[in-house]
């Protein structure tokens, strides 16, 4: 007598079928194809089927939910990519192409294109791999990853996943345990992480309302039913308003302030003597806040917004990397400056250096592409950069980095007229 097969969850069996429906990767062309959305305009019906069949279906409803999901009605995660259509480029012509190099460095380390993978969390809810799909993609293409805190894998798996000689850095969530936060740099530093990336814009979860609906939609499709109504019952919010997300950063610091991050003091005073000793570089991930952080002795300063997932009418990176071109051109003098948010073109990576960005980061992109077809989609969306990035520079007539610059952009308040409609 055979025993009963367990009854296989309904979204699983879909995701299953989904991955057995890929299009073949030497089909994907764009970054919105493999993974990401395009935000700026309506795709076209070819695009949008591969959008959905790659993005969408081979992700699980929990894993989808969680990486798509921004703040409240997602308008700032819109406005960052619809923020880099603001900007038009001053192309130079007649300018020598033929050999062009996109390749740069990033605190001192070389990288292949001005483009590194940003942190974010638990990239296992797309793929077994996860974050050692990003480490091994990233290896092969000679791009930096940065690791977060909340990784689905330990940063000791994760960094020996890299190439011997590949730089990795770190994004650090700072626990309210000074003592714990203290012990996770030390313990980064003794891996060999080479980085740290403060984020202060994370205190409190943003509110992800698609985040933590998914358990509901799950249980829906399992039901094959929806849950309704009873009279009678409360008008209380649910056991877990803040989705997975919320568990991530319960902890965190929650009273950090500019007084304590001077001279290089993660924001504790008890640490001050430990990062003195560190031969990690210490930077800030945040957004308005550059001229302070400079004047804190960083060594670095990245302008995010969390991705659109923390606080709803945040500034598009792009535009804040622009004001503090034209106010403060002195801070690119003192510090290299990154963003991440809303880049999805080799483009928008040249709008960020010619306004003096050292590089710029993505997350969602890097996470999308290891779902979808693991490490070898890593490797892809890199190429997929490297190609539009080299386009673009030829188009620019610079041959290397240190070519883009600021007069080579020009930020247009007007916006295309709407097609008539007939």
């Amino acid at each position: 007598m055979t025993k009963r097969t367990a009854r296989r969850p309904k979204d699983e069996l879909r995701v299953e079928e989904a991955l057995s429906q890929r299009p073949p990767l030497v089909r994907i062309m764009s970054l919105a194809e493999c993974g990401g959305r395009n935000t700026r305009s309506s795709p076209p019906t070819a695009l949008l089927t591969l959008t959905q069949v790659v993005a969408r279906k081979v992700l699980s409803i929990k894993a989808e939910s969680y990486y798509s999901s921004a703040a409240d009605d997602h308008i700032t995660t819109t406005e960052n990519a619809r923020a880099f259509s603001r900007f038009f480029f001053h192309p130079r012509v007649m300018r020598p192409v033929g050999d062009c190099d996109p390749s740069t460095t990033i605190l001192g380390f070389k990288s292949s294109i001005p483009v590194f993978v940003s942190g974010a969390a638990l990239a296992k809810l797309g793929h077994p791999l996860g974050e050692v799909n990003i480490s091994k993609g990233a290896t092969t293409t000679g791009i930096i990853q940065m690791v977060s805190s909340n990784a689905s894998m330990s940063p000791a798996e994760i960094i020996a996943a890299a190439g011997p000689t590949q730089p990795l850095f770190f994004q650090l969530y700072k626990n309210a345990n000074d003592a714990i936060a203290v012990q996770r740099v030390r313990d980064v530093e003794k891996l060999g992480y080479k980085a740290i990336f403060l984020t202060v814009d994370a205190v409190v979860p943003g509110n992800r309302e698609k985040d933590t609906k998914s358990p509901w939609v799950t249980e829906d499709l399992e039901q094959g039913f929806p849950t309704v109504f009873v009279e009678g019952e409360g008008a209380e919010d649910g056991d877990n308003i803040f989705g997975t997300a919320g568990a991530l950063i319960a902890h965190d610091d929650r009273n950090m302030t500019w007084e304590k991050a001077r001279p290089r003091r993660l924001y504790w005073v008890q640490c001050v003597e430990v990062f003195l000793m560190l031969k990690l570089e210490l930077l800030l991930r945040f957004v308005k806040d550059a001229v302070l952080a400079t004047e804190a002795g960083v060594d670095g300063i990245m302008l995010s917004n969390h991705g659109g997932r923390q606080l709803e009418y945040s500034l598009p990176p792009i535009e804040v990397l622009y004001r503090l071109r034209k106010q403060r051109p002195d801070v690119f003098d003192k510090t290299e400056v990154y963003i991440d948010g809303g880049v999805q073109r080799g483009t928008d990576v040249l709008k960020a250096l010619c306004l003096g960005a050292t590089a710029v980061g993505l997350g969602r992109p890097f996470l999308y592409a290891q779902s979808a077809y693991g490490e070898a989609g890593v490797v892809k969306i890199v190429h997929i950069l490297e190609r539009e990035i080299l386009t673009g520079m030829r188009g620019l007539g610079a041959t290397s980095v240190k070519d883009l610059r600021p007069e080579m952009v020009e930020r247009v308040d007007w916006e295309p007229l709407p097609r008539a409609k007939l």
